[in-house]
This record gives structure tokens, sequence and C-alpha cells, in this order.
């Protein structure tokens, strides 16, 4: 076998295992996969997203994670007027709805172009204009639209027709695109051509940087030519922790989520995590949940937490998506990417779609400009004897590190097969309501409400839960799975 790839769509899992099919290693397939996520996954994903990429080498059992977050805009801007944000409610149609701040003003500096070029010059293996061909390819001729983005339209549509320049991507006749349309995006088409050949720089300056700064300015944003000419990639080291004789490894600070499952899971070892389904063990899920969301307001208990937990930076993840991959040898790329939900506003003549991350925060004093925000997207592997078991990642906004917890959990603890694994119905503690996923025995649920939880009970699967995308590596064979909540895929390259 040469590898597996998993991912939140079945062209971009299968962008991963052709690059792997043709001899590239994990950082090739995962930035080939990425690349073609940025046309079939618009909605979450893009030139204008920012993100994470843990990265395991088998050589030398080294991991780095390389933070290509968004940061907070507005250098060498004089004080300005603050411009109101648009507000938009996305219904998840289980019953929750969450409020989305867009529009110019709640866009970020993205990071996205330059975090795969940099992950790609160190450890690449394929030429990197190569790896765009695909992507290109789909971005010109169109993408047909599965039932999984058909439902992120439906819910994002209010967000993805905000603006006259989104309503000439997203929009027909009028109408938003549902399942079996075409999408088509030909100017996303000719800026990939532009970082293919020139690299993630064009983004950053000359006269693509001042499209972007130009635009957003305009209409009321803050991202300027020096926010972009500053941004950096920024290296670093893995947060860990140990759970069931295997080791956690994830996204570290200034970013909480990484850590914050970290810090789960001893505490649930120690709890023990009972038998999957059964109320025992999903209140032992809820009760570390609870631990979990106390550790951001005090400090917890490892090495580490307290420091992550007073950067007070904002915290931001929504629309993401997730891509593991690990190779024939044994390298691992964890990939986690967002554009939040989107702000609505697409650069002219670009197909850049722009994040929203700053409107996913409320801070009385946000960050000074050129700060990294933090964020709960939690690309993570876990080690067996120091290689790979498990590689995997989540989208889901803040039930992004309870989809992350319970699918290590699910792998590790109840040694599940990945696609199980990810099957399984999760649950999400908010506040004092757990709400629990559809696929629940009704019996258990009645045993949970009667040791005292709230429990709020869903019909059905529902991506309100997360969206992971996971690969396995166990006893010399190779397994992945994406998620049937949004239309996933894993595929395993013999």
């Amino acid at each position: 076998m040469r590898g597996a790839v998993a991912a939140g769509h079945p062209l971009t899992a299968q962008a991963g295992a052709d690059v792997l099919a043709a001899g590239g290693n994990a950082v090739d397939a995962a930035v080939g996969a990425a690349l073609v996520s940025w046309v079939a996954e618009s909605p979450l994903t893009g030139p204008g997203s920012g993100g994470f990429m843990l990265v395991h080498r088998a050589s030398d059992r080294s991991t780095r994670v390389y933070d290509f977050f968004v940061s907070v805009p507005g250098l060498g801007l004089e004080q300005r007027e603050q411009v109101e944000m648009d507000r938009v409610d996305v219904d998840f149609s289980g019953g929750s709805t969450q409020v989305f701040h867009i529009g110019a003003a709640s866009c970020a500096v993205p990071g996205a172009a330059v975090g795969l070029e940099a992950a790609h010059r160190s450890f690449g293996k394929l030429p990197w204009r190569d790896l765009f061909e695909p992507a290109i390819e789909l971005a010109r001729n169109g993408v047909v639209l599965n039932n999984g983005q058909a439902y992120l339209h439906a819910i994002l549509d209010l967000i993805l027709r905000h603006t006259p320049e989104s309503r000439e991507v997203y929009e027909r006749n009028g109408e938003r695109l549902v399942a079996e349309d075409t999408l088509i995006q030909a100017d996303l088409a000719t800026t990939l051509e532009l970082i293919a050949d020139e690299g993630g720089k064009v983004l950053y300056e000359g006269e693509l940087a001042d499209k972007i700064s130009d635009h957003l300015l305009a209409h009321g944003g803050s991202i300027t030519r020096e926010d972009l000419g500053s941004y950096r990639v920024i290296r670093r080291r893995p947060v860990r922790a140990s759970f069931c004789g295997e080791e956690y490894l994830s996204n570290p600070p200034p970013s909480v989520g990484g850590i914050l499952i970290a810090y789960g899971l001893p505490l649930l070892e120690e709890l023990g995590p009972g038998e999957p389904g059964k109320a025992e063990a999903i209140d032992a899920l809820a009760r570390v949940m609870r631990e979990q969301a106390n550790a951001r307001i005090a400090a917890g208990s490892i090495h580490g937490l307290a420091r992550a937990l007073e950067t007070r930076a904002a915290v931001v993840s929504q629309g993401t998506t997730h891509i593991s991959v690990v190779d024939v040898k044994g390298n691992a790329v964890a990939l986690t990417a967002s554009t939040g939900a989107g702000s609505g506003v697409v650069v002219p003549g670009t197909g850049i779609h722009i994040n929203n991350m700053i409107g996913e925060f409320d801070l009385a004093k946000p960050p000074r400009p050129g700060a990294r925000l933090s964020s709960m997207m939690s690309p993570s592997v876990v080690l067996s004897a120091g290689r790979p078991h498990l590689v995997v990642g989540s989208a889901g906004s803040l039930r992004l590190r309870g989809s992350v917890l319970q699918n290590v959990v699910n792998v590790v603890a109840h040694n599940l097969p990945v696609e199980d694994a990810i099957d399984r119905p999760r649950v999400h503690l908010e506040g004092e309501d757990l709400h629990c996923e559809g696929g629940h025995d009704p019996a258990e649920l009645d045993k949970l409400e009667a040791m005292g939880w709230n429990v709020i009970r869903w019909r059905r699967q529902n991506l309100y839960f997360g969206g992971a995308s996971a690969v396995t590596f166990e006893d010399g064979k190779l397994a992945a799975a994406g998620d049937p909540r949004r239309g996933g895929a894993g595929v395993v390259v013999e």
C-alpha cells in the first residue's frame, strides 16, 4: 500500500490519493488535496482561509505544526471609524441556530497559500506546479454539487450570496445552487495558475495583493498591503498527552483546541471510557467536556494549559475542513483549514472568498493588528510505539474538539475501525444542555436524564456535531474514512 487519505469531499480525497499513487509523500498529498478542497469545498476553505498543518516525519519521528492561521488586520492604518459587521443566522436544521458576522469588516489576513508552500518547501517531493493541475481543471470545468455540499450551500446561502461578486459565483438564475448543479470558478482557476507559477507570495505582494487590499478597504475592511506583506508562517512544537498507552499530539498554544483535548484525554482515562453508546460512557464524556469548558476559564492541571488560556486571544473556527494522510513510509499529515463561515466577500476578478474570522469573536478590546488569532482547530496524530496509529481532525466550530476527542476515544480506547468510529453518534455539552445526536439508544438517553443531565435529543446525524476525516495504520494495514455528516470520503492507495 502506498498510503491513505481522508477528507471532506470525495474529489479532495481522490486528489490526495492520486498524488500518493504518483510517488508523492504525505505532504505532497495533503497539499494536492488541499488545493482541490479550495475548489470542491469552496464554502469552507480557499486562498482566503487560514489553518494548521501537523507533519509527523517517519525518518526521525519528529512532529511539527505549521501555523498559517489568520492574523488581525489594520497595520499602517490610522484610527478608523469602526464599521458594523453584517449579521446572519445559520440554521443547522436540527433546532440549533448560530449567529455569524460577515462582510468586509469581518475579514482577517489569510495564510493558506503561503502555509501550504512552506510545508511543501520543507518536505515536498513532487514539483509544486504539478500539484495544482487537478484543482485548476476542476475550477475551470466545474464541480457537480453532491448532497453534502448542497446542504452547506443551503445553510450558508445568506453568506454565499451576500455581495454581487459572491452571487456571480454561487447563484444561477437568481437562485442558490442545489445538488447536481455545476459550480464553475473561472476566476479562481486563474488565481490558482498564478500561485502555481509564482508561489503563494502573489497573494501578499504585487497586483493581486493590491486587488485584495483595495477591495476590502473600499468596503469597510481593514486588510492593508502592510498586513499582507508582513504575514509569516510559524513553525510550532505540538502539545502532547498520553492516553491508553499511546501518545496524542496536536495543535499547541496560542490555539486552544489541541491543548483542551490533551487535557481531557487523561481525565477520561481516569474516569474510564466505558462501553460505547452506554449511558455511563456518555456520562464520562460529558463530565470531561464540562471540565474542558471550566479549564478555559480557570487554569488547568497540565503544563502549558494556563499559558494557553491566559493569552486572551480570540478563539475562532466555524466552517472548517480537514485532510488526513499517511504515506507508505509512515509519514503523517493532519491539515485543518477554514474560512470561518465565510465573509461573503469575493475579491473581484480573483475568485478568492475571504474569511470572516474577525467576526467570530466578541472582545471589548480586539487583539492588536498583526497578532495571530487563536483557534479550536485540532489537527492531530496518535502515535503507538512512535508510529502513526490515528491521524484525525474535524470541522465543527466549538463542537470540533469534541468530535476529535470522541474519534480518538473510539479508535484508541474502544478499538473501533475508523469508519465505525466516525459514524458513531456523538454528544456535545453546551452549557447545561447535553446534545445527543440521532442514533443513540433512547433507553440509554433515559438513563442519562436519570443521572441529572438535561438531554437534547436530535433525530438524526448532523454536521452540527462535526465533520471528521481520519486515517488509521494498524498491524500493517491502512484504513481511511470521511464523515457521512458532510459527504466525506477516504481512499486507500494500493
